[in-house]
């Protein structure tokens, strides 16, 4: 059984109206994530500065789509980001123009390529197309911990689970960490991505309506 979390918090729905502390919160989540290291080259100098801009651009182009995205707030205060891309649009960031203008510029063309290929490359793992992708979640590093990630990915799933042309939940992580906690909340394994020296592990929890075998 999932733990409670140590302290209720609010979810709500966010809009453009949220996107700096948006932004502000997915990149303390990121910036040490071991495929973002490998991606945007932590080794070289500006690597800061391109993980910023990439979440920045992947906000942006998130909002002016009108995609969805759920906050979790602590007292008003925005300690956990989930953004959502749904069956019937989730490949509409990467292939926008604008979006690919705008990190070529900020970091540059080997990042900007590292970072399509590692996304088409998790897509290309999802069990149809059919399903919820959620290319960015986090919760504040001086809130992580305490559960809130358990009542963030609660909400996620009753949310995502109300959408009837959804047959699940699909998410990738680099970071060994938080394998245990995905088998935890019902995600299975279905794939791996090289990402450098990264082994990212995609998952996908299925809708309770729908089974793993229906969708493979």
């Amino acid at each position: 059984m999932p733990e409670l979390p140590s302290e209720t918090a609010q979810i709500r729905q966010l809009d453009s109206g949220y996107s700096r502390e948006t932004r502000s919160l997915l990149y303390l989540a990121y910036r040490q994530e071991p495929s973002f290291a490998y991606l945007f080259e932590s080794g070289r100098s500006g690597y800061e500065h391109r993980v910023k801009a990439t979440i920045r651009a992947l906000v942006k182009q998130h909002f002016l789509q009108d995609l969805p995205a759920l906050g979790l707030f602590v007292a008003d205060r925005l300690v956990g980001v989930a953004l959502i891309a749904p069956p019937q649009r989730r490949l509409g960031i990467t292939e926008s123009w604008a979006w690919r203008i705008r990190m070529l510029i900020s970091t540059g063309l080997r990042g900007t390529q590292r970072y399509l290929e590692y996304y088409h490359d998790v897509l290309a793992c999802a069990p149809s197309e059919a399903v919820h992708v959620l290319p960015l979640l986090g919760v504040h590093p001086d809130f992580q911990g305490q559960h809130f990630g358990e009542q963030l990915l609660l909400a996620l799933h009753d949310w995502c689970g109300q959408d009837r042309n959804s047959e699940g939940i699909v998410l990738d992580t680099g970071n060994g960490h938080y394998l245990d906690f995905y088998n935890r909340h019902g995600y299975q394994e279905i794939g791996e991505v090289e990402v450098g020296p990264v082994r990212e592990r995609i998952f996908f929890r299925p809708n309770p309506q729908v089974s793993l075998g229906s969708v493979a």
